[in-house]
This record gives C-alpha cells, structure tokens and sequence, in this order.
C-alpha cells in the first residue's frame, strides 16, 4: 500500500479535502481512521457523499486500520489517510504501522486550546502527544491546501514545549 499523504483534520471530508487535496494527490482511496465516526452510520453516510467520483472511501476504528494495512487489504490504493484527532494517528503508529510524515490540516478551538495558527488550536495533550511524534522521527507540516509552503509543525508550536 502507499499511503501518499497523512493529514489530522477534525471535519474529516469536507469540500477542500474531496477537490483540492484529492485531486493534487491523485488518492484512489480515502481512509478515515477514527472510532467514533467508524461506529456511525450517519457519518458514514455523510462522509461516502462527500468522497469524490472515483474515490473509495473506508472508514474504520484504529485498530481496524492496523489490521487491514498489515494484512496488505490496500495494497493496490494510493491511500489519504484522514484522523480527526494526533492521539489517532499516534494509536496507529504505536501499533506498528509506518507514518513518516503527518499534516496537522484542522484542529477546531476548544476549551483551553491555543491557536498556533489558522484552524489549528492545540491543547496540553495535543502537544505532549505531537512531542512524542516528533522523538518517533514523525516529519510534521501544518499546511490547509498543497500549494501552501510546507513547514515545520514543531516550529510552530516552539513557544508551547
């Protein structure tokens, strides 16, 4: 499987994701790795509406994701891999499977959070967990749309370690 891009935004499948993200990547697969959304068929459905034409779309609990990527399951897809929220993508990592490089894309404001940046607001436990994805040799970038300049996502939040 190539996983050709990792991206943390918490509205999933959106308009930016479906056209502009897709299409720059060229993702025969879309795959939301969150476990509340994987045990809601509402959002299920919302999400399979806003895939592009053309574009699968799985949506499953980590440990689901863990199983089907080691079984080999997607091969054949050139997968974007969506999290809504680090400790997802984190989960996945720590059970063995390979992300060298995330995009933090969204992260909405909540209760004691900072905004480090447009859309991106971290709390404690979000950093402490973007730590210890970095000592994990993890490259993260906070970029909303492929054109953007890429950039160091630790660079961002330097004043919050």
């Amino acid at each position: 499987m190539a996983i050709i891009h990792v991206r943390i935004d918490e509205r999933l499948i959106h308009g930016q994701v479906a056209t502009v993200w897709c299409n720059s990547l060229g993702a025969s697969r879309i795959m939301v790795v969150n476990d509340e959304a994987s045990k809601s068929d509402i959002q299920k459905s919302v999400l399979k509406m806003a895939t592009p034409p053309g574009v699968r779309l799985s949506v499953l609990t980590v440990d689901e994701a863990v199983k089907r990527i080691k079984s080999g399951r997607y091969d054949k897809d050139k997968v974007f891999m969506i999290f809504k929220m680090p400790k997802d993508c984190l989960r996945l990592i720590e059970a063995g499977i390979d992300i060298p490089e995330l995009n933090v894309g969204n992260m909405a404001y909540k209760e004691g959070a900072t905004r480090v940046k447009r859309s991106v607001n971290v709390t404690g436990d979000d950093v402490e967990i973007f730590k210890k994805l970095h000592s994990m040799g993890v490259k993260m970038t906070a970029r909303m749309i492929p054109d953007e300049p890429e950039n160091n996502f630790m660079d961002i939040i330097k004043g919050l370690l």
